[in-house]
C-alpha cells in the first residue's frame, strides 16, 4: 500500500506528496503544488548511471529554463483543482450521492411486513434485497470501465439518472415483479455513484488532501446503513413504504444539479479514445453475467438451506455446484480476458491493489454484517421499536462517522495507513467478540461501550482500501482501482450478511423446539422481530427470545472470523507512506 499514485520508475515525490518531477543536481527548487498527473519523463540509461533524471553536461541557464517549466507546468495543473465554495459543493454532491446509493441498501430492510402486506405475499422477499445487491456487485467493475472510456462527469450523471429511474419504478410498482425490477435498476445505478464518486474525489482533491475528502464522502456510508432501517421504518409506519424511494427523487436531482454546475472535468480525467466496438468489449458484458449468476446463486442456496429445503436437497447442493461452476467459470474467463476483464489481472497482480480488494472483502464486509444485526438484537430481544432501535444504534454510527474521517485526516497529515488499518482491524477484533457476549440481560452500559468500540475499530480502517488502492494507481486505472475495491467490498458485504442470515435462522430453528416447542419453527420466522410479542402468547414469547439470542450470536460469532481474517490480511501491506519521497526502483 505505500506505493505512489502514477509514479514511474525513477521519479520522485516532494515530501508533502508533492507532483512527481525530475532531481536535477543543478536545481534544488521543487514545486510544492501538488497533482496527481504531472509525470516525469523516464530516465534514460547513462542518466540512471549518475544517479540523476538531468545530464551532468546542462548548463545552468538551461537548467534554469527546465525548472522554470516545471513550476509552470505544475501551477497549470494544480489550477485543475476546486477550491473554496466549489470543492465543498462537489463533495457535498459525492456525499448525498453515496448516502443515497447506500441507504437503498437497507431501508427496505424494516420496510419489507409493509410491503408484503400490499402485494399479497411472501414468495419473493428474497429477491427485494438480492436484485440490488446481484446488479450493485455485478456491474461495480463495469462502471469502472464506463468512467475510463467515457466523460466522467456525463457518466456520473447518468449513473445517478439510472439510479432516480429504479427508484421511480419502485415507488410506482404495482406489483412484486415490477418492484423487483426497479430494485435491480436501482442496484446498477447504486454501482455507478460509488465507483464516480470515489473517482471525482480522486480527481479534485490535492493528493496530500485526498484521503480526508474520502473519509467525509465514505462516512455516509456508514450513516446510511444505520439510519437506513430507521427511516424505512418511520415510513413504513407513518406515511408509506414508497416514500422509501420517492425521497430519492429530490436529493438525487439534488446531487445532479451540483455536478452539471460545479464539476469541471479535469485533463487528467479525460477519456481514452477507442472505437465503439472496443468501448463494449471493455465493457465484459460476459463477465458481468457470470458475477451475478454467481451471485445470485450463492445467496439462495445459503437462504434456502436449512429454512425452505433441507442443506441435502436437490435445490441447495445444485445451487452450491452451480455457484462453484459459475464462479471458476468467471475466474477462467476474466484471465483470458485481460485488460478487457471487468477484474483487470494487471491491476489485481499489484500487491497494494490486491491487498486492498482482499481487506475490503473481508474486514468491511463483515461491518456490513454487524449494522445489520444489532438493530435486530434491540427489536427481538429489547423489544424496541424500529425508530427507537435507530437511537440505540447512535453509539455505532457516531463513532463510525468521526473515526472515519480522523482516520483520513491522519492519512493526508501522516501518509500512514497501514497502521491506522491494523489499529483499527485489532479494535474490530475486540468488538466483535465484546458484542458476542451482548445477552437478554445486557445492560445499557455495555451494550454502548461495545457499540462505540465497534464503531472506532470499523471507522478508521474503512477506508483505507479505497485510499490505498487510488494512491498505487496510474491516473488513467483510477475508477478501474476503485470499481474493484468496491465489487470486492459488495461481494464481501453480500457474503457475510447472507452467511450470517443463514447462521441466524437454522440456529433460531434448531433451538425453538428446546425453548419453546409448542411453536411453530415457520411461522417464527416468517413473523419477524418486531411482531413476535404481538402474535404469540405472552407464555411462549420467553421461549422465541431466547432462541432468538441463539441466533444472534451465531451470526455475530460470524462477524469475529472476518475482523480477525481481515487483521491478517492487512499485516500483508507494505508499511510504507502514501504519497511521500521515495525511490521507485
Amino acid at each position: 500500500m505505500g506505493t505512489e499514485l502514477g509514479r514511474p520508475t525513477g521519479a520522485r515525490t516532494t515530501a508533502t506528496g508533492g507532483p512527481l518531477v525530475a532531481e536535477n543536481e543543478h536545481s534544488n527548487s521543487s514545486t510544492p503544488a501538488e497533482t496527481l498527473d504531472l509525470i516525469a519523463p523516464p530516465s534514460t540509461s547513462d542518466e540512471k548511471e549518475n544517479g540523476n533524471f538531468a545530464s551532468d553536461e546542462l548548463s545552468p541557464p538551461d537548467a534554469a529554463a527546465a525548472a522554470e517549466d516545471e513550476k509552470q507546468a505544475a501551477k497549470a495543473e494544480t489550477t485543475e483543482y476546486p477550491t473554496g465554495f466549489r470543492l465543498v459543493s462537489i463533495i457535498l454532491a459525492l456525499i448525498m450521492g453515496i448516502f443515497l446509493a447506500s441507504l437503498d441498501m437497507t431501508i427496505v430492510a424494516t420496510a419489507i411486513p409493509k410491503i408484503t402486506d400490499e402485494f399479497h405475499g411472501l414468495d419473493k422477499v428474497s429477491w427485494y434485497s438480492a436484485a440490488f445487491l446481484m446488479t450493485d456487485g455485478g456491474f461495480q467493475s463495469c462502471w469502472g470501465k464506463a468512467y475510463r472510456y467515457f466523460p466522467l462527469k456525463s457518466t456520473f450523471l447518468a449513473a445517478i439518472a439510472v439510479f432516480e429511474l429504479g427508484s421511480l419504478i419502485c415507488a410506482v410498482s404495482p406489483n412484486s415483479t415490477a418492484f423487483i425490477v426497479g430494485r435491480a435498476v436501482n442496484g446498477l445505478g447504486a454501482a455507478g455513484i460509488g465507483t464516480g464518486a470515489y473517482t471525482i474525489v480522486a480527481f479534485v482533491a490535492e493528493p496530500a488532501k485526498r484521503a480526508t475528502y474520502t473519509g467525509f464522502v465514505g462516512m455516509s456510508f456508514g450513516v446510511a446503513c444505520v439510519v437506513g432501517p430507521l427511516i424505512g421504518g418511520v415510513f413504513a409506519d407513518k406515511v408509506t413504504w414508497r416514500w422509501c424511494f420517492w425521497i430519492n427523487l429530490p436529493i438525487g436531482g439534488l446531487s445532479a444539479l451540483i455536478i452539471v454546475c460545479f464539476f469541471r472535468t479535469p485533463s487528467a480525467a479525460q477519456p481514452v479514445a477507442a472505437p465503439w466496438r472496443e468501448k463494449l468489449l471493455q465493457m465484459d458484458p460476459v463477465g458481468v453475467v457470470l458475477v451475478m449468476g454467481a451471485i445470485v446463486a450463492f445467496m439462495l442456496s445459503l437462504q434456502y438451506g436449512g429454512q425452505t429445503a433441507p442443506w441435502n436437497s436437490s435445490v441447495v447442493i445444485g445451487l452450491l455446484v452451480g455457484f462453484v461452476l459459475i464462479t471458476v467459470a468467471f475466474i477462467l474467463w476474466e484471465h483470458f480476458q485481460g485488460e478487457r476483464a471487468v477484474i483487470v489481472p494487471r491491476l489485481l497482480r499489484q500487491r497494494a491493489i490486491c491487498i486492498s480488494c482482499l481487506f475490503a472483502c473481508i474486514f468491511v464486509g463483515s461491518y456490513y454484517l454487524v449494522i445489520y444485526y444489532i438493530p435486530i438484537y434491540f427489536q427481538s430481544i429489547g423489544n424496541a421499536r424500529p425508530t427507537m432501535s435507530g437511537v440505540y444504534n447512535l453509539p455505532l454510527i457516531i463513532a463510525t462517522t468521526i473515526c472515519m474521517i480522523t482516520s483520513g485526516m491522519l492519512i493526508s497529515a501522516t501518509g500512514l495507513a497501514v497502521p491506522i488499518e491494523v489499529g483499527g482491524a485489532v479494535l474490530a477484533v475486540i468488538a466483535a467478540g465484546l458484542l458476542y457476549t451482548l445477552d437478554i440481560d445486557t445492560g445499557v452500559g455495555k451494550w454502548v461501550g461495545y457499540q462505540l468500540l465497534a464503531g472506532i475499530g470499523w471507522g478508521l480502517a474503512f477506508q483505507i482500501p479505497i485510499i490505498a488502492g487510488q494512491a498505487s494507481a496510474q491516473p488513467e486505472d483510477i475508477s478501474s482501482v476503485t470499481a474493484m475495491v468496491l465489487f470486492f467490498q459488495c461481494i464481501g458485504g453480500s457474503a457475510f450478511v447472507t452467511a450470517a442470515q443463514a447462521a441466524f435462522v437454522n440456529r433460531l430453528v434448531h433451538t425453538l423446539p428446546i425453548t419453546a416447542p409448542d411453536v411453530d419453527p415457520a411461522k417464527v420466522v416468517a413473523t419477524g422481530a418486531t411482531m413476535i410479542r404481538m402474535v404469540f402468547s405472552d407464555n411462549q414469547v420467553p421461549g422465541i427470545v431466547i432462541a432468538y439470542m441463539a441466533g444472534i450470536k451465531a451470526a455475530l460469532a460470524i462477524s469475529i472470523g472476518g475482523a480477525g481474517l481481515g487483521l491478517v490480511i492487512c499485516l500483508f501491506s507494505k508499511w510504507t507512506r502514501l504519497n511521500f519521497a521515495a525511490v521507485a526502483v
